[in-house]
């Protein structure tokens, strides 16, 4: 059994994995906000998913610039900027609370979704390749156990202070980002004064010996991925690496985490209406915590459970029991009533715990270096998933909420379609 993470790399995996703690509060605040802005600026439940869209949408969009970042400067100049955004988005909610504008509240976000896009393109991949790739699923769900911790935080802290007051629902909205707006840029400002390895390819020859020598022994940051020239593979008669498009599971792997975000982000936005709808005497503030400790405690109950089991079982067997349990929880989501149906939308977040971060790893799979920082780009291009699902769901499920789950039950059949490439 190898390990997850080597001793030589234990220090820069602990400080990026910290990150993934800030975009999991950012993504599960928005949650509360959905339920909030519905009652306060008094809008449809389809246009407070623009939150969602407005996020997401920002993720389509910066996906490649950071990607070209990446490329450019690396990883951890990616990390600073995708810092700033954030920092910068989340201390813009501050004149925001006096506006009382929806729409300087989206522009908000959005500048937020840019700096998050940024932060998970370089985050993730390096992660992934921080390592032997046999254990990179293990090590990428062991990662991502802390951005389920940020998501616990990010509804508990919300319900608390935005679901205060006498009405429940008068709040401060701008406290919890102002807090975690400052926080980000103390850690961008650590970020940029620490010494990252940087992740680059080296050219080998077939005796062995590198065409970059001269490289070697110069910067010990640097770790090295060797790959030998395509030709010389040729020569010997083993294949070249597949380019990213020509990969099967990768061009799969993207459509699988399309809808796999839209599906988290989907059962996220109105986990709070379906509760209410379903146990009226249930309070949006106490819905709130039931999402944070009940959902969200599950997702990071799961995400270690994942980086354990995936360490002993094959990832994609993993990953296709966890779609099925997704399938089954969401179709009694849609048909049951009472306190089971909202014992079956718990569950679902133990079934989705492991699929993001595994999806991710095994599309990357066998890519080399530059494929995978193209790769990353391209995937988390796919999280604009997370900006459709929400609407559509908003307006299938206007009248009756529990309708509107019908988007993640097939967005779990993909998945399960996408587990099943991987066994064969």
């Amino acid at each position: 059994m190898s390990k997850i993470v080597d001793k030589k790399y234990l220090f820069s995996f602990a400080l990026v994995a910290s990150l993934f703690f800030f975009w999991g509060f950012a993504h599960s605040i928005l949650d509360i906000l959905n339920k909030h802005f519905q009652d306060a600026l008094v809008i449809s439940k389809w246009r407070s998913a623009l939150v969602q869209a407005m996020v997401y949408g920002g993720y389509f969009i910066m996906a490649l610039p950071a990607g070209a970042i990446i490329r450019k400067w690396g990883y951890k100049v990616g990390v600073i900027t995708g810092l700033m955004l954030y920092g910068i988005g989340a201390l813009l909610f501050i004149p925001g609370e006096s506006l009382m504008s929806f729409e300087f509240f989206l522009a908000c976000l959005f500048v937020i979704g840019c700096g998050l896009t940024c932060l998970e393109t370089a985050a993730n991949p390096y992660v992934a390749v921080l390592g032997d790739e046999a254990t990179a699923p293990s090590r990428l769900n062991l990662a991502q156990s802390l951005n389920g911790l940020g998501w616990i935080v990010g509804p508990l802290v919300g319900g608390l202070v935005v679901f205060s007051g006498e009405d429940g629902n008068s709040g401060s909205v701008s406290l919890p980002y102002a807090v975690i707006g400052v926080i980000v840029l103390i850690v961008a400002f650590v970020f940029s004064r620490i010494q990252l390895p940087e992740i680059v390819e080296q050219q080998t020859s077939m005796d062995g010996e590198g065409k970059g020598d001269k490289c070697l022994g110069a910067d010990e940051s640097l770790i090295y991925n060797k790959v030998e020239d395509a030709r010389e593979k040729a020569a010997c008669g083993s294949k070249a690496e597949p380019s990213l498009w020509h990969s099967s599971v990768f061009v799969f792997g993207l459509v699988a985490l399309f809808f796999y975000v839209a599906a988290q982000t989907g059962i996220n936005s109105f986990f709070i209406n379906y509760v209410t709808e379903k146990v009226p005497t249930v309070s949006s503030r106490t819905a709130a915590l039931l999402l944070s400790f009940g959902g969200m405690g599950l997702f990071f109950v799961g995400r270690l459970l994942g980086s354990w089991l995936m360490n002993r079982i094959q990832a994609g067997k993993v990953l296709l029991a966890c779609a099925i349990g997704g399938i089954l929880c969401m179709a009694y989501v849609i048909l049951g009533s009472g306190i089971s149906a909202l014992v079956a939308l718990v569950l679902t977040y133990l079934c989705e715990a492991t699929m993001f971060p595994t999806i991710f790893a095994l599309s990357l799979n066998g890519l080399g270096i530059n494929e995978t920082k193209r790769g990353s780009s391209f995937l988390i291009m796919s999280i604009v998933g997370g900006a459709i699902a929400p609407v559509l769901m908003g307006v299938i499920g206007e009248t009756n909420m529990a309708i509107g789950f019908i988007i993640p039950l097939i967005c779990f059949i993909v998945i399960a379609l996408f587990a099943c490439k991987l066994l064969r």
